[in-house]
């Protein structure tokens, strides 16, 4: 399988997951020595592999295929984690800006995705997870994410088509909508946003992992954005 953005928070705890039940991975992250570091903490020997580089760039997702082919021959799971967020007004907001949450948010994940495909069709079929958020179809007020959310909102739209397209591949695609989770991106105390779950509690990555663990194995789920999100969704 290959995990994007695994060097830390949702991306590295699902490279745990899936090591700990016996698969092979292989790792992306933007910075290679961390990247380099993370895997050695996983302690999966040579079922884990790494290809740094910024999945923004289109040559990152061409080497990420080559050497899931060369590695290991193909690619049965496919985790789009490698992503940014951040909160500015709109009206703030520049083009740069917009254009920053797009290369990485969408057209990253697009071109890792275009890259992966053909090797899953290859093998008879596969799982994408693409790693959205519960914010695309619930906004607030006080967090303005208007450039971030037009990137993961096209997100959640490709996990739409692209469930359709490639059903007859026996690809399934779904997505992972999060609430607020427990890691860097958040942050060094985001447990002061636990009130907007109705669950009362943030979110943790086991919990993420759960649900990746659950959606990589549904042979009958595709096409679905599951929240993760602590009730967020369901009533604030």
């Amino acid at each position: 399988m290959v995990i994007t953005g695994a060097s830390s928070g949702i991306g590295l705890d699902a490279a745990r997951r899936f090591v700990r039940a016996g698969d092979r991975v292989l790792l992306n992250g933007r910075n290679a020595a961390k990247l380099a570091e993370a895997a050695s903490r996983l302690e999966g020997g040579d079922r884990v592999a790494v290809v740094p580089g910024d999945t923004a760039l289109p040559e990152t997702a061409r080497h990420i295929a080559e050497a899931a082919r060369e590695r290991w021959g193909g690619v049965d799971v496919l985790v789009n984690s490698a992503g940014i967020f951040a909160s500015k007004p709109f009206l703030e907001t520049t083009l740069d800006d917009l254009r920053r949450f797009i290369g990485t948010n969408l057209e990253g994940t697009f071109m890792v995705t275009q890259a992966i495909v053909p090797l899953m069709i290859a093998a008879g079929g596969g799982a994408i997870i693409n790693v959205g958020t519960v914010y695309v179809n619930h906004a607030r007020t006080d967090v303005p994410v208007s450039a971030a959310m037009a990137s993961k909102g096209g997100l959640h739209a490709l996990t739409v088509s692209w469930a359709a397209e490639l059903a007859r591949h026996g690809i399934r695609v779904n997505t992972l909508a999060p609430g607020i989770v427990r890691t860097p991106l958040m942050g060094e105390s985001p447990d002061g946003m636990a009130a907007w779950h109705p669950l009362g509690r943030i979110g943790e990555v086991s919990d993420t992992s759960d649900a990746m663990f659950y959606l990589a194995g549904a042979s009958f789920v595709s096409g679905s954005v599951l929240a993760v999100d602590g009730g967020y969704s369901s009533g604030r």
